[in-house]
Protein backbone atom coordinates (compact mmCIF):
# COMPACT_ATOMS: atom_id res chain seq x y z
CA UNK A 1 0.00 0.00 0.00
CA UNK A 2 1.40 3.37 -0.91
CA UNK A 3 1.00 6.64 0.96
CA UNK A 4 -1.92 7.96 -1.09
CA UNK A 5 -3.84 4.69 -0.60
CA UNK A 6 -3.22 4.83 3.14
CA UNK A 7 -4.40 8.45 3.24
CA UNK A 8 -7.62 7.54 1.42
CA UNK A 9 -8.29 4.74 3.92
CA UNK A 10 -7.77 7.10 6.87
CA UNK A 11 -9.98 9.78 5.32
CA UNK A 12 -12.67 7.20 4.57
CA UNK A 13 -12.64 5.92 8.15
CA UNK A 14 -12.89 9.48 9.46
CA UNK A 15 -15.84 10.12 7.15
CA UNK A 16 -17.46 6.93 8.51
CA UNK A 17 -17.26 8.37 12.02
CA UNK A 18 -14.24 6.50 13.35
CA UNK A 19 -12.17 8.24 16.05
CA UNK A 20 -8.41 8.68 15.88
CA UNK A 21 -7.72 5.85 18.38
CA UNK A 22 -9.98 3.47 16.45
CA UNK A 23 -8.19 4.33 13.22
CA UNK A 24 -4.74 3.94 14.77
CA UNK A 25 -5.68 0.60 16.34
CA UNK A 26 -7.10 -0.62 13.01
CA UNK A 27 -3.88 0.31 11.19
CA UNK A 28 -1.86 -1.49 13.86
CA UNK A 29 -4.10 -4.55 13.46
CA UNK A 30 -3.63 -4.57 9.68
CA UNK A 31 0.15 -4.21 9.99
CA UNK A 32 0.77 -6.57 12.93
CA UNK A 33 -2.21 -8.92 13.01
CA UNK A 34 -2.31 -8.61 16.81
CA UNK A 35 -5.76 -9.40 18.17
CA UNK A 36 -5.56 -6.63 20.80
CA UNK A 37 -5.93 -4.07 17.98
CA UNK A 38 -8.72 -5.87 16.12
CA UNK A 39 -11.83 -3.71 15.75
CA UNK A 40 -14.71 -4.62 18.04
CA UNK A 41 -18.35 -4.59 16.97
CA UNK A 42 -20.16 -1.51 18.26
CA UNK A 43 -23.24 -2.01 20.42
Amino acid sequence: MNVSEAARIILGLRAAGWGEKEINDFILYVETGEEQYKPKEKD
